[in-house]
């Protein structure tokens, strides 16, 4: 495996508890290229990255998916990415197998799934949960099993990166490389990895709620080009229930109690109405990203 060919990429925001020893991790394992990429931290990340031996860069922007983006843009030229948080929760021991399937040709992506081997304190009950939700309505929604989409250890090639179109600016960055990644067809492994408790005096940057939320709307947004059916499908289905229950209560205090409700009639009309709307498109949808998908593979077999 040749480690030159490598780029260690580690986004920062206050990590001075962590960083050196991450970093240091890394070039013990002998990667050399490690590059920093901070969001203007308040305490001394990049101070204490320089000195264990990393390349420091301060992103132009703010929040982790625009740090990755302009750090694989700007500031590396290897072939490979091994991108991990420099929190302490990830080891570097781990960095070989990650790397094996872009080096054999098997992948072009590979997603470290931290479930193979959590260790105790590693993640909250409620992280667990939430995690494993999102993984499920990813694997329903796109098709494809990458057990774990919001893992933050990843290896991927320059060249297939650049094929994403990624806009997250968040902690959103690791749920839209899964979703572009099924959605291109990027060659992807799940290699299993050791998730390890946040050191004493770290602290964590993830919020639970506000960010569960923004990683809920990316899978669900990125749905209409990957699975429009669900899509609009689960919005043409909530619009249908609503309208039912609506419909059956009107029904209800008309023939039970003799009292009719014309507003809320109109409104469980228009409620079904438009839930069988947007499941009649969300089929002509799916029909269309379905022929989409077959001339594009007959186009490149002819290529």
């Amino acid at each position: 495996m040749n480690r030159d060919a490598v780029c260690v990429l580690l986004p920062t925001y206050d990590e001075s508890e962590t960083v050196a020893d991450v970093v240091t991790d890394f070039r013990d394992h002998g990667f050399s290229n490690v590059l920093v990429i901070d969001g203007n931290s308040t305490d001394d990340t990049r101070e204490l990255a320089e000195a264990a031996g990393a390349r420091v860069v301060t992103q132009t922007g703010t929040g982790k998916g625009q740090a990755i983006r302009e750090a694989v843009r700007d500031h590396i030229e290897t072939e490979y990415v091994l991108m991990a948080d420099a929190d302490g929760t990830y080891r570097a021991e781990d960095a070989e197998a990650m790397l094996e399937p872009l080096f054999d040709g098997g992948a072009e992506h590979v997603v470290g799934d931290r479930f193979a081997d959590m260790r105790e304190g590693a993640m909250t009950g409620f992280n667990r949960v939430g995690n494993r939700a999102f993984n499920w309505l990813f694997d329903l929604i796109h098709r494809e099993d990458f057990g774990d989409i919001l893992s933050g250890y990843r290896a991927f090639s320059r060249d297939s990166f650049r094929r994403l179109t990624l806009s997250a600016d968040g902690f959103g960055i690791e749920t839209e490389l899964s979703v572009e990644c099924a959605r291109h067809g990027v060659p992807t492994a799940v290699v299993p990895v050791t998730y390890l408790p946040r050191p004493d005096g770290s602290n964590t940057n993830l919020h639970p709620v506000k960010d569960g939320g923004i990683i809920l709307m990316a899978i669900y947004r990125q749905a209409k080009t990957s699975n429009p059916l669900f899509y609009f499908g689960s919005a043409g289905g909530l619009s249908g229930l609503v309208g039912v229950m609506i419909a059956a209560y009107v029904a209800y205090e008309w023939f039970i109690r003799g009292i009719s409700h014309n507003v809320l009639a109109v409104v469980a009309g228009v409620a079904l109405i438009l839930g069988v709307q947007l499941l009649i498109f969300g089929v002509l949808s799916d029909l269309i990203v379905t022929l989409h998908a077959e001339t594009l593979d007959r186009i490149e077999r002819d290529e």
